[in-house]
């Protein structure tokens, strides 16, 4: 698939620096849709960044790290299933070896799984917190100590459903999402004097693998958005400047991205 980042190559914000992108990979080669970490990892190259990439797929991963490279962008990729802490801390260690440093971190993993209280079960539930919020922990855990010694930025990935009902019945992905930003918020306060901001984007209806992959949500997109849905690459150029220093002024905040519908409602 032949796909063209559309940036603001001219501004690069990101020169020098090492950015870790957890749930970075590009999945299945033929789709005609990528993530948000695949459009970021990208993004984050064309402006100047080490990109390392982890994800639990080496191939995807790798796939990633092809796009930043033909873009002329320096890139690893790391396989590792980021709800284990022991493979956080061996991802963080391999992007600080590979590059000699770590400043920026973007924690894009997530799911979205189906169900209310009524049909859920508890490891249902268990396993949502796992992957929305667990992965963002420690991902902050681990790269702390990294970001510390030269001052960083994180970028955590939430959702509008953190704050709105969205129309889809998925209360553990909602709550999940917005322990993200609560985690966010008390993580910005303390990194604030030790030189580290912490933020967090929060998309609406994305054009992503996860919405299209999801017949139930697919089927109701069009009559709750009425068709209209962001980009990847819409998220991965916010993203990017909350990763820089364009932001510096940007603390703890929850940045919503959904193309005004939050607004409408």
């Amino acid at each position: 698939m032949t796909r063209v980042v559309a940036t603001l190559r001219h501004v690069p914000r990101l020169s020098g620096r090492t950015a870790l992108v957890l749930g970075g990979g590009q999945g299945d080669p033929d789709s005609p849709v990528v993530g948000i970490g695949y459009a970021t990892a990208t993004t984050f190259g064309l402006h100047g960044a080490a990109v390392v990439v982890v994800d639990r797929d080496g191939d995807a991963a790798e796939r990633t790290v092809d796009a930043v490279r033909q873009a002329g962008g320096r890139a690893r990729a790391v396989v590792a299933d980021v709800t284990v802490a022991d493979d956080v801390e061996r991802a963080v260690a391999e992007a600080a070896q590979a590059f000699g440093r770590i400043d920026v971190l973007h924690n894009n993993v997530g799911v979205a799984r189906l169900g209310g209280p009524e049909e859920l079960t508890l490891d249902e539930w268990r396993a949502t917190f796992a992957v929305n919020l667990d992965s963002v922990f420690l991902g902050v855990q681990k790269a702390l100590p990294h970001l510390l010694e030269r001052g960083g930025s994180i970028v955590n990935v939430s959702s509008t459903g953190s704050i709105r009902w969205t129309g889809y019945p998925y209360p553990a992905y909602a709550a999940a999402k917005a322990a993200v930003v609560s985690l966010t918020r008390s993580a910005d306060l303390e990194g604030a004097a030790k030189g580290i901001r912490v933020n967090a984007v929060l998309p609406g209806a994305v054009n992503t693998p996860m919405l299209w992959n999801n017949p139930n949500v697919k089927s109701g997109l069009e009559k709750i958005d009425r068709g209209v849905l962001g980009e990847p690459d819409d998220l991965a150029a916010v993203i990017t400047f909350l990763a820089s220093d364009a932001a510096e002024f940007v603390r703890g905040a929850s940045v919503v991205v959904d193309g005004g519908r939050l607004g409408r409602l």
